[in-house]
């Protein structure tokens, strides 16, 4: 007789798949698209869910990255100039909220240190105080564009830094990374109270103006705007937009995609934030005379 049982077959449906993922790391060579066809399975299955699914293809990722693939470039960093008096580099911190930046002489291809803001905090608080910035800084860590994600991670844990400062062969400053910056990699896009909170709606500004959260879902973006973008190539509309861009915008950039106009509304060294997205006049003409 057949078992109808359907916890038996449940159980062995979660067996084969772990007899599968166990397969293919026993493997020789081991095969990561392989092992990446297991986690989609293994979602289709239901054994697991979007959001592991995700994680895992993540954690599969940055083995595969390099510093240069995810650092902030040298032209969105965020410094402080050694001989900056606080009057002068405190409205720097007020606008980019870091918890970290790296002080330069000069230039940034010379950095001096790696300034954690909360050690400015007690003088700060007590303007008379003789102090000098030199005096707080902590060591900056150097690493080559070709320094793997994954071993970095490993580092960051290990030595207790969250900073590193990217170099390319000749020793210029490329750019920097930090660790939120790799686990982004693979949970996502990590919010903190500094963060914008108007939400991931789409709020209309005129009739054929919008303001987009950079967070907005794909399907959900699409389903208003009448678009048609590939959630298999992101999530969010930000990361269409990234994608299309190439590089990491800044404030004021804008691009043509999907019959839309994109302008970044807002946007810091690390990420898209807020988008402004406008549809062509005729478009929306003929829409309302529907």
């Amino acid at each position: 007789m057949g078992d109808d049982n359907p916890h038996s077959r449940s159980g062995s449906t979660a067996k084969s798949w772990l007899e599968r993922i166990a397969a293919i790391f026993t493997a020789e060579p081991q095969d990561l698209s392989d092992l990446e066809e297991v986690f989609v399975e293994a979602n289709a299955r239901q054994l697991i869910d979007n959001d592991t699914k995700g994680m895992l293809q993540g954690v599969l990722e940055i083995s595969k990255m390099r510093a240069r693939d995810i650092m902030v470039p040298r032209s969105q960093m965020a410094t402080i100039d050694i001989d900056q008096p606080l009057a002068e580099f405190l409205p720097i911190l007020l606008e980019n909220n870091h918890s970290r930046y790296p002080v330069v002489n000069e230039d940034k291809d010379h950095i001096e240190g790696i300034l954690i803001v909360k050690d400015i905090l007690q003088y700060a608080l007590k303007p008379d105080t003789d102090w000098q910035l030199k005096d707080l800084l902590r060591p900056a860590v150097i690493i080559p564009e070709s320094k793997r994600v994954d071993a970095l991670l490993k580092e960051f844990r290990q030595k207790r830094y969250h900073m590193a400062i990217v170099v390319d062969e000749y020793g210029g400053v490329s750019g920097l990374i930090t660790i939120e910056d790799i686990l982004e990699q693979i949970v996502g896009d990590i919010e903190d109270e500094h963060d914008d909170e108007e939400g991931s709606d789409i709020r209309k500004l005129g009739s054929h103006v919008f303001l987009v959260s950079a967070l907005t879902p794909l399907d959900e973006f699409n389903e208003s705007f009448g678009t048609k973008f590939d959630e298999e190539e992101a999530s969010t509309i930000g990361g269409i937009v990234l994608h299309a861009f190439g590089h990491m915008p800044v404030k004021g950039e804008t691009l043509e995609l999907g019959g839309l106009t994109f302008k970044v509304n807002k946007a810091n060294s690390r990420r898209l934030v807020q988008l402004q997205v406008i549809k062509p006049k005729v478009n929306q003409e003929n829409a309302d005379a529907e």
